[in-house]
């Protein structure tokens, strides 16, 4: 082909081709997007990382990505409410991963194995931490591992706030809780002192040369409400019974028992009732189920048990016939009108699961600490109060009270107790895009069906045993291999099969892949292959479109000068 008839067709070629050619206008890039289970962890774990560890055998590995960001893996993986797993982008394939099955798995390995994790030298740095629940663990073991010297005070005889009071051994073995526990008072310069309330922190860290604390008291005290109660009725709190049956007492409740409340703590109460001799368990919430606030398997493995629900309904009495109960009507906007219409409902005993709030007296003494309402405690992105070193979280600050959050919320108080002890700026973290399922690009992957752990039947769960069995290691193993990996390259070559012009090559395992510029045309194959969505085809910079082909250097959009 003559030279000049070369060069025409070549800048027709480049004017009505964008982004293949000779003229690249885009470029592909490998990229690391939030995969949604991270999001939705409020520990922050980087749940595809230590899954991808978990398939492949690499337990050890996984479990210190793992305790990188939680530091109570065996715990969470038995009474987490697993938010993960709600985000999880299979669950529009078949199901969630199991996530918090791998996760106990992984926490179960790591106490059989003795492992422990590493810590920096110490800093000379001492912190009070108030209260052990799991804001305090987490916030201690953080610690710890940056070199700082922590004590813990618990006002209660053990340690573990309500990890230790208010779930019940049926979800969560003192045995496990205790393993865990010991790991974080292991930790070089960890010391705990139950029995020890703080009454005056200012005082305790003036007296004992404090260089920051951790407030992490929960909630541990409950609402209450003005139930007109006759004769000798038994009426109890929620937390009451739960902390009793945990320090082995075996209240004797009755046949009939009434549980107000419709929360998560309501359904531990009920179920308790049940494995305590009562014959018939039945809760009165105000709300339908739609406003329950009790998560749904927890609702419906409560029901399994024998719970029954009474919705929209509230108890207006308690005498020697038993409950009174009115029906109430709910409105659109959630408002409540009573109708009068009550009945009479047989009851031995009723508890009162009504919610909790924190005991924060022991901030009395400064005016620049502000409670909210709600009994909470006002604090900023980097969880300190308005006192400076003074910092909290867990339920005694505002957001959602659970226990995952809670870990959270002591992860990230301890990094910002750490800046703070530095006269650093705690670093500002950027968003990063989530990946969603119509993100991903998996043609040829199949159904997996979900491993589920074995569960004891309702008609066996009457003592306080564990009701659920971890997974063996093949399941395990297997159920992390159901991982889609979303935003995150795992290697599996699709991107280098697509590649027409050979510009990808393999770096080795767990190294990725290059792309050379001088080869790639930006057609885009490769993402458009890549089944986890971690490549973006990333447009070239204004002014510098690149010739790829490897004839010509690119002159301007239309014209080359080619090599001899």
């Amino acid at each position: 082909m003559p030279l000049k008839l070369r060069e025409l067709n070549r800048a027709l070629h480049v004017r009505t081709r964008v982004g293949v050619g000779s003229l690249r206008s885009r470029r592909p890039d490998y990229v690391s997007y939030l995969p949604p289970c991270n999001h939705a962890c409020p520990a922050g774990e980087n749940i595809q990382g230590w899954l991808s560890l978990a398939e492949k055998g690499e337990y050890e590995a996984a479990w210190r990505l793992l305790t990188q960001e939680n530091a109570l893996p065996a715990i969470h993986g038995r009474a987490c409410y697993h938010p993960c797993e709600g985000g999880c982008n299979r669950a529009d394939m078949d199901a969630p991963v199991a996530i918090h099955e791998v996760e106990r798995f992984l926490g179960d390995r790591a106490m059989e194995s003795g492992w422990v994790v590493e810590t920096a030298p110490a800093s000379g740095r001492k912190v009070l931490v108030v209260g052990s629940g799991p804001a305090g663990l987490a916030c201690a073991y953080h610690l710890s591992r940056l070199g700082h010297e922590v004590e813990i005070r618990e006002a209660s005889a053990r340690a573990g706030g309500m990890l230790a009071y208010g779930i019940p051994a049926y979800r969560l073995p003192l045995s496990v809780l205790d393993a865990e526990i010991d790991r974080v008072l292991s930790m070089p310069g960890v010391s705990l002192r139950c029995n020890a309330p703080v009454t005056d922190i200012r005082s305790v860290m003036e007296q004992s040369g404090f260089d920051a604390a951790f407030i992490a008291v929960g909630a541990a005290r409950a609402l209450t409400m003005a139930l007109p109660v006759d004769g000798k009725r038994r009426v109890m709190e929620a937390i009451d019974l739960l902390h009793q049956v945990r320090e082995g007492a075996r209240p004797d409740l009755g046949q009939v028992v009434a549980v107000i409340g419709g929360g998560n703590v309501a359904m531990d109460a009920a179920r308790t009732a049940r494995r305590l001799g009562a014959q018939n368990v039945f809760m009165v919430y105000r709300r339908d189920r739609d406003h329950m606030s009790a998560l749904s398997e927890e609702i419906e493995a409560a029901q399994e048990e024998g719970v029954t629900i009474r919705y929209c309904s509230v108890v207006r009495h308690f005498g020697p016939e038993g409950v009174e109960i009115e029906t109430i009507t709910l409105g659109a906007d959630g408002s409540i009108t009573p109708t009068g219409e009550t009945e009479i409902v047989a009851a031995d005993s009723v508890i009162l699961a009504i919610g909790q709030h924190a005991d924060l007296s022991l901030c009395a003494g400064f005016a620049d600490i502000a409670i909210g309402k709600g009994d909470v405690l006002q604090v900023d992105r980097a969880f300190m109060t308005g006192h400076a070193g003074i910092f909290a979280g867990g339920d005694c600050v505002p957001g959602a009270r659970t226990m995952t959050t809670a870990t959270g919320h002591g992860k990230h108080a301890a990094r910002a107790i750490d800046a703070f002890l530095k006269g650093e700026a705690l670093p500002e973290k950027k968003p990063r895009d989530i990946v969603t399922f119509d993100m991903l690009n998996m043609p040829t992957l199949l159904e997996a069906g979900r491993e589920e752990a074995v569960e004891l039947p309702p008609a066996r769960r009457s003592g306080f045993e564990e009701i659920i069995a971890g997974l063996a290691e093949h399941e395990a193993r297997r159920e992390a291999g159901r991982c889609l990996s979303c935003g995150n390259c795992y290697e599996c070559d699709n991107c280098y099969a697509a590649c027409s012009e050979q510009a990808i090559t393999r770096l080795g395992k767990g190294q990725g892949y290059a792309i050379s510029a001088d080869l790639c045309t930006g057609c885009g194959d490769c993402a458009a292959q890549c089944p986890c969505h971690a490549i973006a085809m990333t447009p070239e910079a204004e002014g510098s479109a690149t010739a790829s082909d490897g004839i010509g250097e690119l002159v301007s959009p239309t014209k080359f000068v080619v090599r001899a």
